[in-house]
């Protein structure tokens, strides 16, 4: 297996790094530190980097996007969360539903949704899936036709009427276009009775509640959505109508728009341990305690050998995964190396945090990126996404 990179991707590559240490990193500690949610965000740095291509390298060259392929999309997240992991999943939170809108949509809706999407540097994808009473239920989904997301909707002529909420949608308060599941057969389990919404931004019932005041990944937007009454057209149904979300989201696997979203995880936490790496290294590097410098330590040097072969390895699985995806290998890597980056971003950042501390540094940047690494826990490491990505090895 060779991951010699091609000239394109590291073309890429280094674009994003000086995008990121010379656009992204100067902002990062400021956006984080705003205490009102809405005002973390910051429309100039989208901007700047939509017209680099960030925003939308994931769409297929047929449709006026670059087409990269997954290796190259790893390597960009990690170099952008190596400078902010949220405004790294900013960008790429529009890659994963590129995919899908790619996979899914048909020919009418990908020529209605992509061109305004390619020619406007904030139009911002999202998807409406969590539910406040909803749970765990959407990422298992059971049997029973009571349990799962409750958001209603149901069919008046040519126009779809949906009733409900949802919670913690990302890009929900930035976002111009979601893709949104709801119940059309409440007498059918989640699996059959649900069908999937394009909803534009400014759909009349449609409307953006709070903005969640988290504690890691401040940048990112997740906020809550409201239907009352809205009215949503029969031609933005994507796919078949009770059944279309499971049938969209196999479509996704084979095209890597679900899996996507494993590899996203894991390749923005490669990003976050790097810069934990760099910062632990150079506070050894010059930090003296004692007499001597830090790096002379014997329990610092083990620290050091912990924070590099942890990162090393999630390196190796990332790098692997996108492989994978580039050569349509069907493999649970993707889940696996999900879970593993769960692990690794929080020892990391963690033996950083302590690396300062012990050296009686407070350092605001150790502290937010041990924040940040927290969110991965509800994304990628809580015992459900566990007990997904074990089952995937029994298929």
């Amino acid at each position: 297996m060779d991951f010699t990179l091609s000239n394109e991707q590291r073309s890429w590559q280094m674009t994003a790094r000086k995008f990121a240490e010379e656009e992204i990193r100067p902002i990062s500690l400021e956006r984080d530190e705003i205490s009102d949610p809405r005002e973390t965000f910051d429309w100039e740095i989208i901007k700047k980097g939509s017209k680099l291509g960030f925003r939308t390298m994931a769409v297929p060259k047929e449709w006026g996007g670059h087409g990269t392929d997954f290796v190259t999309q790893a390597l960009v997240m990690a170099e952008l969360a190596k400078a902010d992991s949220a405004i790294s999943k900013t960008f790429s939170q529009c890659w994963k539903w590129s995919h899908l809108i790619a996979a899914a949509c048909s020919e009418e809706q990908k020529r209605r949704f992509l061109k305004p999407f390619l020619e406007d540097d904030t139009f911002l994808l999202g998807k409406g899936i969590s539910e406040p009473s909803a749970g765990s239920d959407n990422r298992l989904p059971p049997d029973d036709p009571k349990a799962g997301l409750k958001l209603k909707a149901e069919r008046h002529g040519d126009e779809w009427i949906l009733n409900g909420e949802k919670c913690f949608i990302a890009n929900a308060s930035v976002g111009k276009l979601f893709f949104i599941d709801a119940r059309t057969d409440p007498n059918a389990p989640l699996r059959q009775g649900t069908t999937m919404f394009l909803v534009p931004r400014d759909t009349p019932g449609f409307r953006i509640g709070k903005v969640f005041n988290k504690n890691g990944w401040r940048f990112y937007q997740n906020g809550e959505m409201i239907f009352e009454n809205a009215r949503v057209p029969h031609a933005n149904v994507v796919g078949a109508v009770s059944g279309s979300d499971m049938k969209t989201q196999q479509a996704g696997d084979r095209t890597g728009g679900d899996l996507f979203g494993d590899l996203e995880l894991a390749a923005n936490a490669l990003g976050v341990c790097d810069d934990a790496c760099g910062m632990a290294l150079a506070l050894a590097r010059t930090k003296k305690q004692g007499g001597r410098v830090l790096f002379e330590q014997q329990a610092v040097q083990l620290k050091l050998n912990r924070m590099h072969l942890l990162t090393e390895a999630l390196r190796s699985f990332v790098m692997r995964v996108a492989w994978e995806h580039d050569h349509k290998v069907n493999s649970a890597n993707a889940g696996l190396a999900m879970n593993f980056s769960t692990d690794v971003i929080q020892e990391v950042t963690e033996l950083n945090l302590d690396l300062h501390a012990g050296a009686g540094v407070f350092d605001r940047r150790a502290d937010k990126l041990v924040r940040d690494a927290i969110i991965w826990s509800h994304l990628a490491g809580d015992s459900v996404q566990r007990m997904k990505a074990t089952r995937r090895l029994g298929k």
